[in-house]
């Protein structure tokens, strides 16, 4: 090779065992042989991962990642930060130019758009021009930083999915920069990053705490992980798609355990499973709970590299550089796992996930018995047919107010029908009257990059829509239907083998290139639906082709939500409800009363091959990522600040400069123990960012509303709580305001507490108001797997500036437990066998804990003290759960950025 190497190869022929590590732990070894200072890249480091033990150690390495990944929810807090320290750096007659990113920065803005408009040929119009109308600060300080900051690029709206993009465009595999030939590697502050292990780059999602400080230089620290070997053998089998395949990993890798592991795929199923396949695997790594779901380059790699338009210059620098460094799959590896699982595709067979975590996998054939028994479990209601069910007629007259007419003896609404019969009521609205009910679908979405990368899933979809318009078939009216591709090229792709027509005259038009649903911006549903839900207290779903169905996530009046393939997201709007038989009974019946079975329009794997080869151009990916920089006319006419000092409106609701490095000192305070400190929330187990971070939608009774409306903000601008992430006063608000959250120390569910000042129940950001006015610290109590789900950095931002000093839990969720202490709060876990209801606490103690003021070393013991109202006093320890010795550099500082920045100021 003409350039330098971090020469694995030379390791090997000095005996070192590295042919038996996994491809992943060899990525992280030749990042520290690169990388290796002596200072904060050692020897230690080297040897640890020279001699990786595949039971796992409680050791830590470093990770200098080649580039960061962003999108624009997460990305806008991180240049809030980096333009608010650069305010901070010129406050104190530094030059705020040298902040800047020190490896390259790509922000994609596809977190914005929203479903409002739907089911029409200007859906995509209106909907883009509400995005700019809503978001025009936001795109102006990203724009701002487009051209302000170095080594900072921003992809305009409208182009496409973050982790799309990223396979399809941005993925090198292999880095060509400062006379050096290295893997690509990288962070990204979303959680669904590892998409990119696909295609062979090792990568994973952090919060924007910590991608903000690899962007400024500094390594990312973290244990070195056990590596599961994923076994794959077979082949998927037909009437089987990607989506059932991932759904069926989630549940295994779940059910086993990987939450901070790496898993590594291997097994002649690889052969089988193209790169979008891969993709569709590792996108869900958070759903497993793993860091990364890594699949090393092979031929299949060179070929998605060749049809997505990568040079054959590149490619063959991919395969010589891989094959040189011992980086290439041969399917001959004799590797050391931690530990091996087993999944024989070819037993898949359809499946749905929910109605509210990623990982309950329920298969089509059971669906229909099940849904029952979920209503009854979640919200006691014993299960009737629905062609059994007591029925009201809902009148809709011209917008007006609607109201129920009992078509028999029946409770009035102000009364509400008891809570264990199941409800249905009848519409009446524009000359259509059909039945909402328990079960009925209400949001049917072809979105998130999980299945929008994989043409087989989304040409499949399209030949299902078509295959149903032939028959006569319809989506039913109640159902809100929305596609959001990918990427360009899939429309691209959509629209050469006419697919895109079908998909339309089922209504489901072109909405967006975005997350949308995915990630709570459903939008509203129409006012008349909506009312039927909330006034009869309907448990209405959603099908979707994403990746999260967490609570109030989809849409707050929701209840539930299963991801499917986008196959079945058509199949399952076509019938309007989620509790039907659909292996055995017609999906409907056409204009001549025939039934319609799913066999009758489901297409093989030959139809969905052939309709790729002829629609798959490489053209397309060159005509796209050509101009991905450009944007649209709106983005080109948008007005952005200029200069390094950003110039910050005192009255914008959305940017305002970030309260944490405002005057902060160049000496550390000394840490201190936490005294006299109260309990804010008392949390149960999978407590998700979901529930902590603010996200979707809110209305005018929050405290975030109130806030912006005494901004004199209209109810209709508020926005979602993901557009307004560059203004903490917002967030603050927002944090734990979660309407679907259970305090255990409220009589309220969502976001209340009792103040203990006075015995009152408040919502939560009102409560630490009042504790924050008495110099009271706080702490939370949790269960299991606490801040499991996305990296949201407000959901320790938020945790942080509500007063809270330490979360003490049975288990935390790697991303959320690192962000906390990238916050300056304790992570603290109850020692093995205790909680805190084992141990009887009630969350009305007050608690005292000792140990963090001296000696504080990674994992130390800390003792707790917690005296309830009599004044009886219960002791018991948790385990400091700072990983590293950097980690309680960052506590000490008060956070990562904190670290970073005194250090910069320093020299």
């Amino acid at each position: 090779m003409d350039k330098k190497i971090a020469s694995l190869s030379q390791l090997r022929k000095e005996g070192k065992p590295i042919e038996k590590l996994p491809f992943s732990i060899r990525i992280l070894l030749e990042n520290v042989i690169r990388n290796h200072d002596g200072f904060s890249i050692t020897d230690e480091h080297l040897e640890t991962l020279i001699q990786w033990n595949p039971a796992g150690t409680d050791k830590e390495i470093p990770f200098k990642p080649a580039r960061v990944l962003m999108q624009d929810f997460t990305g806008v807090p991180a240049v809030v930060d980096i333009a608010s320290i650069r305010a901070e750096v010129i406050r104190k007659g530094k030059d705020g130019d040298k902040i800047n990113p020190a490896i390259p920065v790509d922000l994609v803005i596809d977190h914005s758009v929203q479903v409002d408009y739907f089911g029409t040929d200007y859906a995509y119009e209106k909907n883009v021009d509400l995005e700019y109308e809503r978001n025009a600060e936001r795109y102006q300080l990203l724009k701002w930083a487009q051209k302000g900051l170095n080594n900072f690029t921003v992809v305009p709206p409208g182009m496409g999915i973050c982790h799309q993009v990223n396979l399809e465009y941005l993925a090198k595999g292999v880095i060509d920069r400062d006379g050096w030939y290295f893997p690509d590697t990288l962070v990204g502050t979303d959680s669904h990053t590892p998409m990119v292990n696909g295609i062979g780059v090792l990568g994973w999602g952090v919060g924007g705490i910590e991608a903000e400080a690899a962007m400024l230089g500094q390594p990312i620290y973290f244990t070195c992980p056990q590596v599961i070997g994923l076994k794959l053998t077979g082949k998927i089998p037909e009437g089987c798609t990607a989506t059932d395949m991932v759904l069926a990993i989630t549940k295994l890798l779940r059910d086993y355990g990987v939450v901070g592991k790496f898993v590594e795929v291997f097994g002649e199923g690889l052969d089988n499973l193209t790169v979008t396949d891969r993709a569709t695997i590792s996108n869900m790594s958070p759903e497993f709970g793993c860091t990364v779901t890594y699949f090393p380059i092979d031929h299949q790699t060179l070929d998605y590299m060749q049809r997505t338009n990568r040079s054959e210059d590149h490619i063959r620098l991919v395969a010589d550089y891989c094959k040189e460094n011992l980086l290439w799959r041969t399917g001959e590896e004799k590797i050391h796992y931690t530990d091996i699982l087993h999944l024989d595709l070819n037993t898949l067979e359809p499946t749905v996930a929910g109605p509210k975590r990623p990982q309950d996998k329920i298969l089509i054939k059971d669906l229909y018995h099940k849904f029952g028994a979920l209503l009854e479990k979640e919200y006691s209601r014993t299960y009737v047919s629905f062609k059994d069910r007591e029925v009201n007629t809902w009148l809709s007259e011209g917008g007006s107010r609607t109201q129920f007419t009992p078509t028999k003896p029946h409770p009035s609404p102000q009364t509400t029908i008891k809570s264990d019969q199941l409800k249905t009521v009848r519409i009446i609205d524009n000359n259509q009257e059909y039945e909402l009910s328990d079960g009925s679908i209400v949001i049917a979405a072809i979105t998130s990059c999980t299945n929008t990368s994989n043409p087989a899933v989304m040409i499949g979809a399209g030949l299902v829509a078509r295959k149903a318009v032939a028959r006569g078939l319809r989506t039913k009216s109640w159902v809100k239907t929305s596609l959001a591709p990918g990427s360009k090229v899939v429309t691209a792709y959509l629209e050469r083998s006419g697919l895109l027509e079908d998909l339309e005259a089922l209504r489901f038009h072109h909405v967006g290139y975005g997350c949308t649903s995915c990630i709570g911006n459903s939008g509203p549903l129409p006012p008349h639906i909506a009312e039927a839900v909330d006034q009869a207290e309907l448990v209405v779903a959603s099908i979707l082709s994403g990746n999260r169905n967490f609570e109030a996530r989809v849409h707050p009046q929701v209840k539930m939500n299963f991801l499917a393939s986008p196959m079945l997201v058509v199949v399952y709007a076509l019938i309007g409800r989620i509790d039907v038989d659909i292996l055995n009974d017609p999906i409907d019946t056409d204009p001549n009363g025939e039934p319609v079975y799913l066999k009758d329009i489901w297409p093989t794997q030959e139809e969905i091959n052939q309709v790729i080869l002829s629609s798959l151009q490489q053209s397309d990916f060159k005509k796209v990522y050509d101009v991905i920089f450009d944007g649209n006319e709106q983005w080109q006419n948008l007005i952005a600040p200029t200069g390094s000092d950003y110039q910050w409106d005192e009255h914008s609701t959305y940017i305002q400069e970030a309260p944490f490095f405002k005057n902060i000192s160049s000496e550390l305070t000394p840490s201190s123990d936490i005294k006299e400190a109260r309990v804010l929330l008392y949390l149960g187990d999978s407590v998700t960012t979901d529930h902590i971070s603010p996200a979707g939608s809110f209305k005018s009774d929050t405290a975030a509303g109130q806030y912006l409306e005494n901004k004199g903000v209209e109810v209709k601008d508020f926005n979602s709580y993901g557009s307004r992430r560059g203004n903490h006063e917002v967030m603050m608000r927002g944090t734990f305001a979660n309407v679907r959250i259970k305090n255990k120390i409220s009589d309220k569910e969502g976001g209340y507490t009792t103040y203990f000042g006075t015995n009152e129940t408040l919502n939560i950001y009102d409560a630490a108001s009042l504790y924050q006015r008495d110099s009271t610290p706080l702490i939370i109590l949790a269960g299991k797997e606490y801040g499991s789900g996305s990296s949201r950095d407000w959901a320790a931002k938020g945790t942080n500036l509500l007063g809270v000093k330490a979360v003490i839990a049975e288990s935390f969720e790697r991303i959320h437990r690192s962000n906390l202490v990238g916050m300056g709060v304790a992570p603290l876990e109850f020692l093995p066998g205790e909680s805190a209801d084992t141990l009887g606490l009630t969350g009305r103690e007050t608690f005292n804990i000792t140990g963090i003021a001296d000696d504080l070393v990674p994992h130390k013991l800390l003792d707790v003290q917690a005296k309830d109202e009599q004044g009886r006093n219960l002791s018991f320890k948790v385990k400091a759960r700072f990983d590293s010795a950097i980690e309680i550099a960052y506590y000490k500082n008060g956070g990562i950025l904190h670290y970073v920045l005194r250090d910069f100021l320093k020299k």
